[in-house]
């Protein structure tokens, strides 16, 4: 059975919110919120469990293979990543504002996109901001 869910969005940085507001909090537009109607399924959420492999296995039963990683360029950053980065993996980066988080990522970008794509996925910053920052570390 499907259940309809209404959020609303803001036109300039893709916030949500579960009500209109009248200025987004993320990135400070006034009136930029329209109203985004979304359907979900009970059964599509059932058919994933299903589907996955739920079946308890012991740690033991895996062996263990040596990955290939990627340096960062950040010696202090390769070694607590064990390493270096490692291909297909997510790296959470967390910290109080303003200590260079998205600096430092945009950096990483830049000395690992020689090796394939890079997704850059912000919570915070709209894809405006990310970009000026970009154009100001290359100068």
């Amino acid at each position: 059975m499907a259940k309809n869910k209404t959020v609303f969005v803001c036109n300039e940085c893709g916030y949500e919110a579960t009500k209109w507001l009248g200025k987004c909090p993320a990135c400070n537009s006034w009136n930029s919120f329209f109203e985004q109607k979304i359907v979900e399924s009970k059964n599509s959420s059932l058919k994933a469990e299903k589907n996955a492999n739920n079946v308890p296995q012991k740690l033991n039963s895996y062996e263990a293979k040596e990955t290939i990683r990627t340096l960062t360029g950040f010696e202090e950053l390769d070694r607590v990543l064990g390493g270096g980065l490692v291909k297909g993996s997510l790296i959470l980066l967390g910290g109080e504002p303003g200590i260079g988080k998205s600096t430092l990522i945009l950096q990483i970008c830049d000395k690992v996109k020689g090796n394939g794509q890079v997704l850059y996925v912000s919570g915070e910053e709209s894809a405006e901001q990310i970009k000026l920052r970009a154009d100001r570390l290359r100068n």
